[in-house]
């Protein structure tokens, strides 16, 4: 099925102003709340919010087979759970409806009033319920970074790392959508020169910069997804801000990797852009230094995207510190790949879960993906415009990702993925 919601001449009806991350030729999906105090599901154009919920009992869904209460839910699980023919139909009538040369809704006020919003008069909320969530290391650069910190350049990658994509389980719990402040987390802590640990709030909070997908069920328990076909199971991706403590977590993470320095919170981007809106920005993987396994091995070249990606500081005084910029397409290990190797063992991957790309660096100083990297484990601090210093984040600061896909003809983007660190809160 052709998807011609991707149209590059296709113009709307409603206001779009050029550089919006929501073009008609997008169309997310997300969960927000009216003003109503009506939860439902919506898509976005420009800056205003649709309600798909009203846009489907209004008739306009008419002729694509979706049950009554599609999106009359306060999550797209249900939704995500019908599969990639669903999705693109839904998408290509939404962008059908909403192009400049069709008057349906244009000319029908009584139904735009019900149907369209102003962003500013919507809340969003987290757009899914998350089943399961795995976080992936798959950047090259950021393994190698973290491996020098921690055991010197000739051990910096450990010897598997080149031959599967690792990953550890992460906390669904704790997954909150982007404006949701986070509290400086408390835990154990081993002090430089020290040999008892001590208990109190982390002093090292960290951003890592990494996208997610999200995924349709996929496998019965003990089946495996072949790396070819994997795509076919994922919905769209999210900007992912996986916060972590690195002084709690230095301390932990032997022998079994992270615990408490990841599970306190995890933000991501609310609207959910599709694969199908991503599909024009496809491109190829960094060569793979070593041929991995064949169940590994990937047909096709182009197997990532070019999404542009920033990582930004907002202080109290509401400056604007870029922090980084990197780059989806610089990930050693595709989507595809990370799935097929998650199901090798039989693992059933199920409607919701969301897989984390983990931490994406580049080459450059200025693409690292966390004040880990940036400041070399706080050696390197960095003057912000204000004057003052960051090795960490302090408290009342604003981290904010962003990232976009942009090629002569449209853009493509995700909005924004933000969260305020504020102070711990007292324990009882």
């Amino acid at each position: 099925m052709q998807i011609t919601a991707n149209n590059p001449d296709r113009k709307s009806w409603l206001h779009v102003n050029k550089d919006t991350d929501f073009p008609i030729q997008n169309i997310p999906f997300g969960v927000f709340l009216t003003k109503e105090d009506i939860i439902t599901i919506g898509t976005r154009i420009g800056e205003y919010a649709i309600d798909l919920g009203a846009f489907h009992q209004l008739g306009y869904f008419d002729g694509i087979p979706l049950t009554d209460d599609m999106f009359m839910q306060d999550s797209l699980n249900d939704f995500i759970a019908d599969g990639r023919k669903t999705w693109r139909l839904v998408r290509n009538r939404i962008a059908d409806v909403f192009d400049a040369e069709n008057s349906s809704l244009r000319e029908n006020k009584k139904h735009r009033d019900i149907i369209i919003f102003d962003m500013n008069d919507v809340e969003m909320l987290l757009p899914i319920d998350v089943g399961d969530y795995t976080d992936f290391y798959s950047s090259k650069e950021h393994a190698t970074n973290v491996g020098m910190m921690f055991r010197g350049k000739e051990n910096a990658l450990m010897p598997n790392w080149l031959h599967m994509p690792v990953a550890y389980h992460g906390r669904s719990s704790s997954i909150v959508v982007s404006g949701t402040p986070i509290h400086r987390p408390y835990g154990q802590t081993l002090p430089i020169g020290e040999t008892t640990p001590v208990f109190g709030s982390s002093k090292r909070v960290d951003m890592e910069l990494e996208t997610a997908f999200i995924t349709t069920a996929a496998n019965n328990l003990g089946e495996s997804i072949a790396v070819d076909e994997a795509w076919e199971y994922i919905f769209g991706m999210v900007l992912f801000n996986d916060w972590s403590a690195r002084d709690i977590q230095k301390w932990e993470y032997v022998p079994l990797g992270p615990f408490l320095g990841k599970n306190f919170a995890s933000t991501i981007s609310p609207w959910i852009v599709t694969m199908d809106a991503l599909e024009p920005f496809r491109c190829e993987s960094p060569k793979q230094e070593i041929t991995p396994l064949p169940y590994l091995q990937q047909e096709r070249k182009d197997s990532t995207y070019d999404i542009k990606l920033e990582a930004i500081l907002k202080t109290e005084n509401g400056d604007l510190n870029l922090l980084s910029k990197s780059n989806f397409r610089y990930l050693y290990w595709s989507m595809s790949q990370q799935l097929a190797h998650h199901t090798i063992n039989g693992c059933n991957i199920r409607t919701g879960d969301m897989i984390g790309s983990g931490t994406i660096s580049g080459a450059t100083k200025n693409s690292f993906g966390s004040m880990l990297e940036l400041t070399w484990a706080g050696k390197e601090p960095i003057i912000l415009k204000d004057g003052t210093k960051r090795t960490f984040f302090n408290d009342g600061d604003t981290v904010i990702l962003q990232g976009s896909c942009e090629n002569d003809n449209v853009k493509i983007g995700f909005g924004k993925c933000s969260g305020k660190i504020l102070p711990p809160i007292n324990l009882k």
